[in-house]
């Protein structure tokens, strides 16, 4: 697991302008991107229409993955925090419009306007503490609740996430849970070790018919059958039934003190010398809840 870019420096960092531009150069890594940004983009499942809409490529490095959605015939802003990704970008002439940003302090965009968002291994750099600042739950729900509202209602988000574990995993559906998101995770050759991809796909606004989780695809291409997603737990599509939000914490029934306990303090406060008012009729009588 040592050879996992994220447990090896900050992004910004990791992506200096040589990684960056052997990134970009890598024929391997450009198929990869390519075929995952074209997984995510029908996990998006926009109305086929003909009309462009304007997409978020999240952690979008050199323009990759907008050469998807630009192929496809949308508009798309692409957000990441290394500048020598978003020069290369620049250098390739990359049609989307380019932020330098830090995705765990907030997208910083207007409520409503994108139709839907993508992110291709990215989301999971914010699990790790890069900076004493850093505290990945904070930084978590600072991504989930601003994603959640600068996207249209109804509109989803798709995240392709290398998670490290379980656990890695639950953290981040928990927090897209709790900005309000519904849907779960799309697991595509669950038993494949090197084929195997998870994406989170989130719709924004309550659970209905349009925002159930689809079905991640087998071994041969095709979406899994009832069966063979049964025997294995783990690799199951998270549906919308099984989302989870937290409890509220329900107030303890505090033991009310009665009026000889406030008559004895009374009379321990008038003992050191201290100004305390009469007893009255009115003393520790308990006050209505509302006047």
């Amino acid at each position: 697991m040592a050879s996992r870019p994220e447990l090896q420096a900050p992004p910004e960092i990791f992506y200096n302008d040589d990684e960056a531009r052997k990134y970009t150069s890598s024929s391997r890594i450009i198929d990869i991107q390519a075929k995952l940004s074209e997984r995510a983009l029908e996990l998006l499942a926009l109305p086929d229409d003909g009309v462009p809409r304007l997409l978020l490529d999240i952690g979008c490095g050199s323009g990759l993955s907008g050469e998807t959605l630009t192929d496809n015939g949308h508009q798309w802003i692409g957000l990441d925090i290394s500048q020598s990704m978003l020069d290369i970008a620049l250098e390739r002439e990359a049609e989307g419009d380019l932020i330098l940003g830090d995705m765990g302090q907030g997208l910083g965009l207007r409520p409503g306007v994108i139709d839907g968002a993508i992110s291709i291994s990215a989301v999971q750099w914010l699990c790790n503490a890069d900076k004493s600042s850093h505290e990945p739950r904070v930084r978590l729900k600072a991504f989930f609740g601003s994603l959640y509202r600068c996207l249209a209602r109804g509109a989803r988000a798709v995240l392709q996430v290398y998670p490290e574990n379980l656990a890695q995993r639950e953290l981040i559906l928990g927090f897209a849970m709790r900005a309000g998101f519904s849907g779960g995770v799309v697991v595509d050759f669950p038993h494949s070790t090197k084929k195997r991809k998870e994406y989170l796909v989130l719709t924004c606004g309550p659970p209905s018919l349009s925002s159930a989780t689809p079905k991640g695809r087998g071994e041969d291409g095709e979406s899994g059958s009832d069966e063979d997603s049964s025997d294995d737990e783990e690799n199951q599509s998270v549906s919308v039934s099984d989302r989870h939000r937290p409890r509220k914490k329900q107030k303890l029934n505090k033991k009310v003190k009665g009026r000889e306990w406030v008559l004895r303090k009374k009379e321990q406060m008038r003992r050191k010398g201290n100004a305390v008012p009469l007893d009255t009729k009115y003393t520790a009588r308990k006050r209505k809840a509302r006047f």
